[in-house]
């Protein structure tokens, strides 16, 4: 089942649609503890931010990258042909005190699309909310389009490169909480500013982002870890070929 009109409208003016579920309470604890398995495997600091298109090798991050709740809602947005660009896990672990975020930025801003259009899903593995950091958007920020982007001054930042937008104290005053149960996720667009604070609570927070676009979108440059995109049809056609796209890992 997709989208409702409503919240197709409401992606197009504020840029996300929250929550949605996915899957039942059951099934979310049973990919918490496929989760929990993984980051016990690669541990702590490697999943903080190391585990990136892992639907090529675990199984549950294929299923859920390729779960027919998720793909419904985002055909909804994207239309019948959708490309799984890429999955990474942002995982926030308990501290107290501590200073790991994720600055204000824009997805799209260093992955080399053209046109850089492109859709997140971003699902909670844990409970995600205030004190544990849960994401943070701008309302309809995605319509001024691809921003500048410099440096974070600031130790901490989660993202790849360093980056940060420059938001202003107005903007950040109007931010929207992400709040998510486990088993939910939100959809947001590409060139949504969105950042998250430090988890401050004694619990984690994990969420697995999963990246969609058409295929009429192509890559112009190498994107921001220097290499090009991994694509995998997950609905539709391809009737561009602007990538080499990589066969289903894991049959459905």
């Amino acid at each position: 089942m997709g989208l409702s009109v409503d919240e197709v409208s409401r992606y197009a003016r504020d840029g996300y649609v929250i929550p949605i579920p996915v899957v039942d309470p059951h099934t979310a604890t049973a990919y918490r503890e496929d989760f929990n398995a993984l980051a016990a495997r690669e541990g702590r600091e490697a999943s903080q931010i190391g585990l990136l298109d892992r639907h090529y090798t675990d199984v549950f991050i294929w299923r859920l990258a390729s779960h027919e709740a998720i793909l419904d809602a985002v055909e909804s947005l994207l239309g019948p042909d959708i490309l799984l660009l890429a999955t990474h896990v942002f995982c926030k672990y308990g501290e107290p005190g501590g200073r790991k975020y994720v600055a204000w930025h824009q997805d799209v801003t260093y992955w080399g699309l053209e046109p850089p259009m492109a859709l997140t899903a971003w699902y909670a593995i844990d409970d995600a909310d205030t004190e544990n950091g849960c994401m943070q958007v701008i309302p309809g920020s995605h319509l001024d389009g691809v921003l500048d982007h410099g440096v974070s001054d600031a130790d901490g930042n989660l993202l790849s490169i360093n980056q940060e937008v420059r938001v202003s104290p107005e903007d950040v005053a109007r931010a929207t909480d992400f709040v998510l149960p486990a088993g939910h996720m939100s959809l947001h667009h590409g060139q949504l500013v969105h950042g998250s604070l430090p988890n401050q609570s004694s619990r984690r927070r994990a969420g697995l982002t999963i990246r969609y676009i058409t295929p009429d979108v192509r890559q112009a440059e190498r994107n921001s870890y220097g290499r090009g995109w991994r694509p995998v049809l997950v609905r539709g056609e391809d009737r561009h070929g602007h990538f080499d796209l990589c066969d289903a890992p894991f049959a459905r």
